[in-house]
């Protein structure tokens, strides 16, 4: 039976080759991804490794215990500690640091690489004997001496285009700072090295920004030859404060560093772990199709095996023999393609901004074993239907005729399934619309219903193909005898034709339901941002630690043609288990900048523990005006009961409640600062308006300027994504599709040779065969995309109920274009894969064809 196996591969290795190919690029998408995380993984490690070399144990300050006061936990690491820790036995140096966040602005103005404040970092340049900074080696100028000076790295000068002599902007957490460049420095810390900025200011100026004048944020110190780092680690903890200081290796603080900065980057490979997922679901497919048809052609080889003794466990294993070495094939070439993948991934990244460190590819077991689970897995668990369909021919009946109608019953039975699966994915979905917040259960719901409506419709696609077929069969029949041969021929073996048109059925489905949920909440998020927003720009930090000072909220005031200037402190309100957003307001202001639209009470009795709440956290917490719930604010972890004075319909500019200003302002993570400016003015938004602000609030990096065009186009990225990953599917499966119906209509030529000789023979000529078979291919694919569209589109409307939940402007709205260029797009591909099998069709004599066995 294994000869038996390698013979049958072989003899279909042109048309197992399709096969392979759609298997390999899901083997290819998982094995590189896996790849590059190794790959990724171990060149953050070792660039972590060579930041920290040298380094043999690094003193930090401890954090205070939970309710400490500030002033009972003083800065403990000074000059005097330095010098300690200097003297212990085996220290050979000792460099203190003072490092922090700090984001500056290019040469052009813009924040540089502002949204990244875990990775822009802020230091002090520490010399040593010689006047160098070991950590930081100078390439080029000098070291910054005063306050009114400051280094940059490589990269930084780079990306901003800043040389020595510019004037930079950077702000590390208040208002912005103009500072000379004088230096240029080369840096390994992986933060900076990952896309991150390095800003480096003398001593003095990093420890009034870090930490506070003559104290530091950690001293690293190196060991002296023959040291033991574990060794020197055990002293240092015997001279430091227990309580207020700590000591961790350099190799612990590299393990850390490389941990952080590998967790921080995780979201790479999200994107092609979820193509290899679709790609390897829809290739199963293929491989179904395939080897059933395989099995329908060898009908009379099996019968002739089980007469002469094979039993159906062995036709069983015959036929998963094929699909395992058929699976090894995919998994080696998938691997192999997938290295270039892994290879290719970091210069892409690169391009987007995401600098990654060189390393080599790095392969390890894991996607070694990966590749061969998922490329075997796959097609001897797809193929494992047709064995079993094979070995359950009758050897006599299978003798008698090579091909058997199909089974009224099993058609009956099939109908019976599909229509429960249907019946369940349907109610799954309706079920929803009446849905009102997108809770994990109801996502999760959402999701098992729309996986029950893709088998349902793949249960029902052979019953459907009929009828459909002959629908669209009047548009084929236009073009005379060849049309109504081909929709005679999709229709033939209706099993065959919906296994065929299944990957393009799926792969339509989440294009189609994808777009129309980005459309809609595209569109949802414009008429959101309209409808909650009275302000015509809107100054807001970039991080949720950062502040507004009360300095610059009053130069934004004073500017000429502000009407209102609405300063907000935003800050968190922990109800339930749950984070919440709440925006601390002045009453008047922000009914002149947020266009509340209040459901009941109003804002006029907002003060201490009276706060209003959005309607769906309202709703939420079961309370409406005059309730009152617990809850805790902001970094007072006192838990407070508040009185609602108001609900009003959601809106995002005002978050999940709103509070008095006084009240957030004391509880929130920054005391005394805002977070937003809500600013009105005379004459709408202009570009020169927009300067004028920007200069008010000292061009800082940290704060965003925008008004509502770009906020909403912020608020658009995830919906950018959403269709990026739509644009990703429908190229994955038009790519299998391609490959299924050229796999599909071969073996169909091969079958209808004879048949093909005698139309031949009768007077057809070679451009009607071509023209029939690719009507039969457009056939297959118009019926794959009708039921992809339609499922796809019903999905998108009962999953849009979720949305409408947490986005009440949220209604469907139908992406006409793109779905019309969906279909366009199948149609083309099913005429372009039909080219070869129709001219290998035209290309047969008819007197061979004929006489063929």
């Amino acid at each position: 039976m294994f000869r038996t196996a390698l013979r049958n591969v072989f003899a279909h290795k042109a048309r197992l080759a399709m096969t392979v190919l759609a298997v390999c690029l899901g083997v290819a998408f998982v094995s590189g991804t896996l790849v590059f995380a190794d790959s990724s993984a171990a060149a953050y490690r070792a660039a972590a490794s060579q930041n920290f070399a040298g380094i043999a144990v690094t003193v930090t300050p401890k954090d205070p215990p939970p309710g400490t006061a500030v002033d009972e936990h003083s800065p403990v690491l000074d000059d005097a500690l330095v010098r300690k820790v200097a003297g212990v036995p085996g220290v050979a140096a000792a460099r203190p640091a003072a490092d922090g966040s700090a984001v500056l602005n290019a040469a052009d103005g813009t924040p540089l690489r502002a949204d990244k404040a875990w990775s822009n970092l802020g230091a002090a340049y520490v010399p040593g004997k010689e006047g160098q900074d070991s950590r930081y080696p100078l390439t080029e100028g000098r070291a910054p001496r005063t306050g009114k000076e400051m280094a940059v790295d490589s990269g930084t000068a780079s990306a901003g285009h800043l040389g020595i002599g510019d004037l930079v902007t950077v702000a590390t957490d208040g208002p912005a700072m103009k500072k000379r460049l004088v230096g240029i420095v080369s840096t390994k810390d992986t933060r900076v090295t990952a896309g991150g900025t390095l800003a480096l200011f003398d001593k003095a100026s990093a420890q009034r920004l870090f930490a506070s004048s003559g104290h530091y944020t950690g001293i690293d110190l190196t060991a002296a030859d023959g040291t033991d780092p574990f060794d020197l680690l055990r002293r240092i903890e015997d001279v430091l404060p227990a309580d207020r200081a700590q000591a961790t290796t350099g190799s612990a603080q590299a393990d850390q560093q490389a941990t952080n900065i590998d967790t921080m980057t995780r979201g790479y490979e999200k994107m092609p772990m979820i193509f290899a997922g679709v790609s390897l679901f829809i290739g199963s497919f293929l491989v179904v199709n395939t080897f059933t048809m395989l099995v329908s052609r060898r009908t009379r080889e099996i019968a002739l095996l089980r007469a002469i003794g094979a039993d159906r466990r062995q036709v069983v294993r015959s036929v998963l023999l094929e699909a395992l070495l058929i699976g090894l094939a995919a998994s080696a070439a998938g691997f192999l393609l997938g290295l270039g993948i892994a290879a290719v991934l970091p210069d892409v990244l690169s391009n987007t901004g995401d600098t990654l460190p060189d390393g080599p590819l790095v392969i390890g077991a894991r996607p070694v074993l990966a590749a061969l689970g998922v490329g075997v897995g796959v097609t001897v668990l797809a193929a494992w239907l047709p064995a079993r369909r094979a070995a359950k021919v009758a050897p006599i009946e299978a003798l008698r005729v090579a091909e058997q109608p199909p089974c009224a019953a099993r058609s009956r039975r099939r109908g019976m399934a599909g229509l429960a699966l249907l019946v369940l994915g349907a109610g799954l979905l309706v079920s929803l619309t009446g849905a009102e917040d997108a809770s994990e259960e109801n996502v999760r719901s959402a999701m098992l219903g729309c996986a029950v409506l893709v088998a349902a419709m793949i249960v029902l696609a052979p019953l459907l193909a009929a009828p459909v077929i002959r629908l669209a069969g009047r548009l084929t029949g236009r073009f005379g005898v060849t049309g109504h041969l081909a929709r005679e021929n999709a229709l033939r073996d209706p099993r065959r034709t919906a296994a065929t048109a299944a990957t393009l059925m799926i792969s339509t489905a989440l294009v189609a339901g994808l777009a129309v949920i980005g459309n809609s909440t595209g569109q949802a998020l414009d008429r959101q941002t309209a409808s909650g927003l009275g302000a015509d720009y809107v100054i807001g930090t970039r991080t949720p630690t950062t502040g507004i000072g009360r300095a610059a909220v009053r130069r934004v005031a004073d500017l000429s043609g502000v009407r209102t200037a609405a300063a907000v402190s935003d800050s968190t309100l922990f109800v339930g288990g749950h984070v919440q957003e709440i925006s601390g307001v002045d009453p008047q202001a922000a009914d002149a900048t947020m266009k509340l639209d209040f459901v009941s009470g109003s804002l006029d009795d907002l003060g201490p523990g009276r706060i209003a709440l959005s309607n769906t956290l309202a709703r939420k917490q079961g309370v409406g005006v005059g309730g009152k719930f617990t809850a805790s604010m902001g970094r007072d972890q006192k838990v407070t009961q508040y009185t609602v004075v108001g609900v009003y319909r959601d809106n995002p500019t005002a978050h999940d409640a709103l509070g008095a200003r006084g009240e957030v302002q004391q509880k929130s993570f920054k005391p005394g600062s805002v977070q937003r400016i809500l600013v009105r003015t005379d004459k709408g938004a202009s570009s020169g308006t927009q300067e004028e602000l920007r200069t008010a609030v000292g061009d800082s990096p940290l704060l965003k300027v925008q008004d509502r065009e770009e906020l909403v186009r912020e608020a658009a990225g995830a919906v950018g994504n959403l269709l990026t990953l739509m644009y990703g599917l429908l190229a994955i499966g038009v790519v299998i599709s391609a490959l299924g119906i050229v796999n599909t209509l071969a073996m169909s030529v091969a079958e209808r040779t004879r048949e093909i000789g005698v139309l031949r023979a009768i007077g057809m000529n070679r451009s009607a065969i071509r023209r029939m078979i690719r009507l039969e291919a457009v056939t297959v694919a118009a019926f794959g995309t009708l039921l992809g569209l339609a499922g796809g589109v019903f999905g998108a409307w009962a999953v849009g109920a979720l949305a409408n939940g947490a986005m009440e402007q949220y209604t469907l709205s139908m992406p006409w274009g793109t779905l019309a260029l969906v279909c366009l797009a199948s149609l083309a591909i099913g005429a372009l894969a039909a080219a070869l099998p129709a001219r290998r069709a035209a290309a047969l004599s008819p007197l061979e064809a004929v006489a063929e066995a």
